[in-house]
């Protein structure tokens, strides 16, 4: 039996990618083992967010050659995208495919001829328009399972190379969407994550849907209790948004609500589609409807041009809107993106300070948030054990809690009574 391994660099939606890609293999008699493994087919999922991720991306293309020299390696995702060539070039490579087509990648690596040198099947994907309908049926041993509904992003901000990697927005079927969930729901999944490269956009392209009516249809069906979504904007969150999540009881009460900076000027140049005006909007919609949401966000600090004074208003800000938690992001240059010409790009050591200063804000804003549950009563959904007899989950709102258990409470909504706190997570007794 051949072996193949499937990996992915970056997001949730290359992560769902690379398996629904290994789950193809696995249907063509190919036994998957993981990348560190001797195997005679390794697909990477590249990520090229960031030049780091491009730089990770090579390096582990080298390794896994090391690994078997007569493997062949097939390069795929938004770095074998967005640079073909320069992926051509590194030692190793065999098939270069981008982020189209990965459903015939079985077929391409078993025609693969190593006489023929590279082969290179990356097309336009600024002209593609039908979503790829990559699916997951196997997905075993989890609690929660990524579901990927949409693809391409039409947002161009300054400082993202994603819109030229991932192409124009393309929505998922929502018959198909709901064929998945209905499988997932049939293999033991309670919780589903709806995941795209822009999700809020879901439904653009399309006159029979939106990011509402999919959550509306997947919360119909019988064995999930419990639904999330990946990041969304505030211009999505309106006042019928808002009262939607509260009556679509399995909607978990945890928002990822990208921000990116504090300060309108920043936000400007950084050329995101709303002002710091809307987005408190947005927050006070939520919370409106939904007391006990979580509100997480992304800030990037040191965005060229990023004054002392425009950093320090969206500390501020982002003080004002007692998040649960801030993902910060010191700016990386990306080549080909406006913002990485810029001439006024702002010195690492004040971008670590800054984000240093920002880290802070988020722990003691974390604190808070768990503090307020100190005693109360939460329903857990509990995914693994974390050592004999300790099990860790996460409540609606994500907050994870761990407990001792005699009882095996894996894939368990379980009533638990917070105890404790930590830096982290909560501590709780579940009420068996």
């Amino acid at each position: 039996m051949k072996r193949a391994a499937s990996y992915a660099l970056g997001c949730k939606v290359n992560q769902y990618e690379s398996e629904a890609i290994a789950e193809l293999f696995q249907e063509k008699g190919y036994e998957i083992v993981g990348i560190d493994q001797p195997a005679d087919v390794y697909v990477i999922n590249t990520c090229t967010v960031t030049n780091f991720g491009d730089k990770k991306s090579r390096q582990l293309i080298r390794k896994v050659k090391r690994q078997n020299e007569t493997a062949v390696v097939a390069v795929v995702g938004c770095y074998a995208q967005t640079a073909p060539k320069e992926i051509m070039s590194v030692e190793g490579v065999n098939l270069v495919i981008g982020t189209k087509d990965r459903g015939q990648i079985v077929e391409l690596v078993e025609a693969y001829n190593p006489q023929g040198g590279v082969e290179n099947h990356v097309t336009d994907i600024m002209k593609e328009r039908i979503f790829e309908p990559l699916s997951i049926q196997k997905l075993a041993n989890r609690t929660r399972a990524y579901l990927k509904i949409q693809d391409g992003c039409s947002q161009y901000c300054s400082y993202c190379i994603i819109p030229y990697a991932r192409g124009p927005i393309r929505s998922r079927d929502p018959q198909d969407v709901l064929v998945e969930v209905r499988q997932l729901a049939k293999n033991g999944f309670q919780e589903v994550v709806l995941a795209g490269i822009h999700v809020a956009s879901y439904g653009k392209d399309r006159k029979d849907t939106s990011l509402l009516e999919v959550l509306r249809l997947v919360h119909q069906v019988e064995g999930i209790k419990r639904i999330r979504f990946s990041s969304i904007e505030p211009n999505v969150v309106t006042e019928e948004f808002a009262k939607a999540m509260a009556e679509l009881w399995k909607v978990c009460h945890h928002f990822h609500l990208s921000l990116q900076s504090g300060c309108d000027r920043t936000l400007k140049e950084m050329n995101r589609r709303y002002d710091t005006r809307k987005y408190r909007e947005a927050v006070m919609l939520l919370r409106k409807y939904l007391p006990d949401a979580a509100i997480t966000t992304d800030i990037i600090v040191g965005f060229p041009g990023e004054t002392a004074v425009d950093f320090q208003e969206s500390y501020a800000f982002a003080k004002e809107m007692a998040f649960a938690k801030i993902h910060v992001f010191p700016y990386s240059p990306k080549k080909g993106t406006p913002a990485a010409e810029r001439k006024d790009q702002i010195q690492n050591h004040v971008k670590t300070e800054r984000s240093h200063s920002l880290l802070a804000l988020s722990e003691a804003m974390s604190k808070a948030f768990l503090e307020k549950y100190m005693g109360k009563t939460v329903e857990v959904l509990y995914e693994k054990s974390v050592e004999e007899g300790i099990y860790e989950g996460h409540t609606s709102n994500y907050m994870k809690v761990l407990t001792n258990s005699p009882e095996d409470l894996s894939n368990r909504l379980v009533f638990t009574k917070i105890t404790d706190i930590t830096e982290e997570y909560a501590l709780g007794e579940a009420i068996l």
